[in-house]
């Protein structure tokens, strides 16, 4: 049986970009699997890419790494990276804790996420 917690990556194309999906704990084991995902979505040129990280209840410094990467890939492209919570705790006190919350757009939800203007690009 799968561990609950073990990191899941999913996406999905959507009219105006991508939607990816995290759900368990991300550290340095899992946090290739987003990068893998994260660089196709700047790689296909969308106007946006929504992280939904509404349940991730942990993640360490790796996913910063690859969100950072992600977001610069991005702005290069002139595409918008947006994280979309509810943040859980764990997440929510990575952000903070590390000082890199100003560094993303975030959005409350996904829905949210899916609305933020393209001026926002120049975080």
């Amino acid at each position: 049986m799968p561990d609950e917690r073990e990191a899941a990556v999913t996406w999905s194309e959507r009219p105006h970009g991508y939607l990816v999906r995290v759900a368990g704990d991300v550290d340095a084991e899992s946090a290739p699997r987003l990068r893998t995902v994260l660089d196709a979505a700047a790689r296909a040129a969308r106007p946006r890419t929504v992280v939904d990280l509404s349940r991730v209840p942990f993640a360490d410094s790796a996913i910063l790494h690859v969100l950072l990467g992600a977001q610069q890939a991005h702005r290069d492209l002139g595409a918008l990276l947006v994280l979309a919570g509810p943040l859980q705790d764990g997440v929510a006190r990575l952000l903070d804790v590390t000082g890199t919350a100003g560094f993303f757009v975030l959005a409350a939800d996904v829905a949210s996420a899916m609305e933020v203007p393209a001026a926002m690009t120049d975080r």
